[in-house]
């Protein structure tokens, strides 16, 4: 099939390899512009179009597609038999979405109509969900409420991280597109029960900070969630500290408060949380520091047991 594809991210890839892989004719390619990225906010290309560049495909990064006509024209002059849409980040016209005889088909990873929106993968996780998906189904000019013609269930993994899983994800995409697209002519789609619909809104970066009142599984699944982005963070006396690996801990442990430092040891450092559960800190990333596991940051801080983490200013 002759093919324009809209991806930005690296979850992506794997669909717009598989099409290539597959024999597909990829004719444009149309993603973000660049972004400040890191530190220092150097204009970062989208993997999309690095992958793009290196494999010689002519892409496109309109600055708001939905006033482009230039992209339009350029779409129109490739004569799409479909277009494939996979973690674009922008809205798309419904002169773009409905100009291929086929439409437009978009790889959502949920099980539609749970999770509509930017952050479905994140949402699972913290939401304690043990199985999630992927779908495909036909774009229209709503949030994620087109018809579907397929979905795939897959299991969350335990202590599996928002990175890790979207990554699967993505994978599983890949190979049920081409499945889809070898069946199209003999897929029925199938609206949505809009009744069930479940939303998954962008991520902020304060619904990373981490409340111990909550149980230690909630902390958890907070973290394993937010991993990457916003990321779980609490403070250490007045300094952002983020926590990127930890995990619910069972045990004896002394009677403490929420948020309280209880033990020390190699394996990290073990916190009270809410509902007298606990919860073990394995890694952390201080504020303008590079990652480093939590035993390592206690020695090099003032961090000892009876020691209280949540507090944004410290103790004078």
């Amino acid at each position: 099939m002759r093919i324009v594809f809209f991806g930005s991210p690296a979850t992506a890839l794997p669909a717009l390899n598989a099409l290539l892989s597959a024999g597909h004719q990829v004719q444009l390619v149309i993603t973000q512009p660049d972004r400040p990225a890191g530190r220092g906010q150097k204009l970062t290309p989208s993997a999309v179009k690095v992958y793009a560049e290196n494999h010689g495909l002519p892409y496109l990064q309109p600055e708001k597609i939905r006033k482009d006509e230039k992209a339009l024209e350029l779409i129109r002059e490739t004569s799409p038999d479909v277009n494939v849409v996979v973690a674009y980040g922008q809205i798309i016209p419904a002169s773009i979405i409905y100009l291929p005889p086929w439409k437009s088909l978009n790889i959502h990873f949920s099980l539609l109509p749970k999770y509509r929106g930017a952050a479905p993968v994140q949402w699972a996780i913290l939401n304690g969900d043990r199985f999630t998906g992927v779908t495909i189904f036909q774009l229209n000019e709503k949030m994620d409420e087109g018809p579907i013609l397929t979905q795939e269930m897959v299991e969350i993994l335990p202590r599996e991280k928002a990175p890790e899983l979207e990554t699967r994800l993505a994978h599983i995409g890949a190979r049920l597109l081409l499945q889809t697209l070898e069946n199209i002519s003999r897929l029925e789609l199938r609206e949505q029960d809009h009744s069930q619909a479940t939303y998954a809104p962008k991520l902020t970066k304060d619904q990373g900070k981490i409340d111990w009142q909550e149980p230690a599984e909630v902390i958890d699944r907070k973290v394993r969630a937010f991993v990457g982005w916003p990321g779980a963070f609490t403070y250490f006396q007045g300094q952002r500290l983020e926590i990127t690996n930890g995990q619910v801990t069972q045990g004896v442990m002394p009677e403490a408060r929420p948020g309280e430092i209880v033990q020390i040891d190699k394996s990290g450092i073990y916190v009270c949380c809410g509902r007298r559960s606990f919860y073990l800190i394995e890694k952390v990333k201080p504020e303008g520091k590079k990652e480093m596991s939590a035993y390592a940051f206690s020695l090099g801080g003032k961090v000892k047991v009876g020691t209280a983490l949540g507090s944004e200013f410290p103790k004078k």
